[in-house]
């Protein structure tokens, strides 16, 4: 399997996909990862705490064209094979 610009677009869509499934109560909080982590006072925001910022951020922003783009990426696999 060569390395395409269409197969990191796969990744980076699977990546994505994975970053919104992930539930903060259920799964993320059992880890140790959960939404009540905080800073403290006078430091700056730990690399943990800037993750899980990332996450919200990507769920916020990116739920609706990810639903998009994967019906875009399907179609293309059924069309292209």
């Amino acid at each position: 399997m060569a390395f395409t610009l269409w197969g990191l677009i796969e990744a980076s869509l699977l990546f994505f996909n994975a970053i919104c499934i992930l539930h903060e109560e259920r799964f993320l909080a059992k880890v140790g990862w959960g939404g009540e982590q905080v800073q403290a006072y006078g430091s700056g925001p730990s690399v943990k705490l800037q993750m899980l910022n990332l996450m919200r951020s990507v769920r916020t922003v990116m739920r609706i064209p990810l639903i998009f783009i994967n019906i875009v990426v399907i179609l293309m696999k059924l069309v292209l094979g």
